[in-house]
């Protein structure tokens, strides 16, 4: 019976911390839950089109590209292109998170994938490199608020968005770039982090001046895998641990 208690608390524990984690993301994130309803709705959603979109597709990127592609009558398998090119970034996301999540039963591992997003991988990689274990209760806790908060707020935006205010003019839009940031550095100590970090943002900010937006994001993150399979770790002492 001790054993059971102990279990029991130790996995309530576990939510909750994974919960705590997901404040930064859901604050950060709820401008452009709101500011997607409003657009949606804009290029003639329904709100609750607007809403279905953010419970099935969860992907913030994604929705943005797809409602203005929708709007402007783009054929649909270039919509479902930019798409995949907006959010290729996640297929890498998901071969090194299937890493940390193997022991879990195939079901979990599917709603995993799902509520995955950039923060969640990088906090999710960040325990794992610390020697944790990679829980479904504490991931649980990670994802399941950012997506019921996206979700709710996405259908918010919709019902009321002619109420919201321009977020560029508050700077709210620079939350999560921020936060994003504070993700990136997280992962410094690791070896070839500076040279990874700095290919990608050279190849991503020469595709957005040539080639455009949506499609810097997956040539950055491609670039800065492709100089880690390059250069192994002991070429460079960049970042290393002493």
């Amino acid at each position: 019976m001790a054993v059971e208690v102990i279990s029991e608390g130790s996995t309530k524990s576990d939510f909750w911390d994974g919960v705590r984690l997901s404040m930064p993301v859901v604050v950060a994130s709820a401008p452009f839950a709101l500011l997607f309803g409003a657009i949606a709705v804009d290029n003639g959603f329904s709100v609750l089109e607007a809403f279905l979109m953010s419970a099935l597709v969860f992907g913030g990127a994604s929705q943005m590209v797809g409602i203005e592609l929708f709007g402007q009558h783009v054929a649909p398998w270039l919509i479902v292109l930019s798409i995949f090119a907006v959010n290729f970034r996640h297929v890498l996301y998901s071969a090194g998170l299937g890493r940390r999540i193997s022991h879990w039963p195939v079901i979990q591992q599917a709603l995993g994938y799902f509520i995955m997003t950039d923060p969640q991988y990088a906090v999710a990689e960040a325990r794992a490199a610390s020697g944790k274990t990679v829980g479904f209760v504490w991931y649980l806790g990670l994802g399941l608020p950012v997506y019921v908060f996206w979700v709710v707020e996405s259908a918010l935006g919709a019902v009321f968005g002619n109420l919201i205010p321009d977020t560029h003019a508050l700077g709210i839009d620079f939350l999560l770039p921020i936060y994003f940031l504070g993700l990136v550095m997280g992962f410094r100590k690791r070896p070839l982090w500076l040279p990874v970090v700095m290919a990608s943002a050279v190849a991503s900010t020469i595709a957005y001046k040539t080639v455009g937006s949506p499609w810097h994001v997956s040539i950055g993150a491609i670039a800065g895998v492709l100089l880690a399979v390059i250069l192994p770790p002991h070429h460079s002492g960049v970042g290393e641990r002493p």
